[in-house]
């Protein structure tokens, strides 16, 4: 019988290969504000938090107003973008297999409950998770609430919970849940980074944690 019961994945740089586009239009926020330029480096290091927690690490001293206007602008440019950035390969096909393996399946991501909901629909998935929670529905990772929010509604305990992300703050969030963690590096954050969190293993891609999967549940 497998430990696990909730697989719960985060889902820029995780299911989605939405890094560099995440990075685009945030550099076009950035450069419409005119604000101080920042590295793409930087930018991608906050990939994962809610928008304005982001835009905060980014500007942590700018003011209130110009924060959200970052925020706001970035969002309307990511939404009127006519770039969809595709599913990582073996995405689909993993999510397929633990719905039909009778896992319960959640999301617990940075994006905002609009955003979710527009590539959930482009990329066919969303037929097979269970429950989602947005950023700006909860607090932002590393917070604990997405994934406690996501472990009562399933009615499972926190240790028979694995959330697989491929920043800090989604395996940081798992711990601070009581939950384990399986990093995977081909997302936004460094195989350094991940391993100071302590996850269970880091995988390289999608095919190798289906394989860790099957190994371990």
């Amino acid at each position: 019988m497998s430990k696990y019961e909730l697989i719960v994945f985060d889902w820029d740089g995780t299911l989605m290969d939405s890094t560099g586009h995440i990075v685009t239009c945030m550099q076009q926020a950035i450069k419409q504000l005119e604000l101080s330029p920042l590295a793409d480096s930087a930018i991608s290091h906050i990939i994962g938090l809610g928008l304005t927690e982001a835009a905060l690490e980014l500007y942590p001293d700018a003011s209130r107003e110009m924060i959200e206007q970052l925020a706001n602008t970035y969002k309307q440019i990511w939404l009127n973008s006519s770039f969809d950035p595709l599913l990582f390969d073996n995405a689909f096909s993993l999510i397929k297999q633990l719905n039909e393996k009778e896992y319960f399946l959640g999301v617990a991501t940075g994006k905002s409950r609009r955003g979710l909901n527009r590539v959930l629909q482009n990329t066919a998935l969303s037929d097979f998770f269970h429950a989602t929670r947005c950023a700006d529905e909860c607090h932002s990772k590393p917070h604990p609430q997405m994934l406690e929010e996501l472990i009562d509604y399933c009615g499972v305990a926190p240790k028979a919970t694995l959330m697989i992300g491929d920043t800090e703050y989604d395996l940081q969030m798992a711990h601070n849940a009581g939950a384990d963690s399986l990093g995977i590096s081909h997302g936004a954050h460094s195989t350094k980074l991940l391993k100071a969190c302590q996850p269970l293993d880091i995988v390289d891609d999608l095919f190798q944690a289906q394989q860790w999967l099957n190994e371990n549940l």
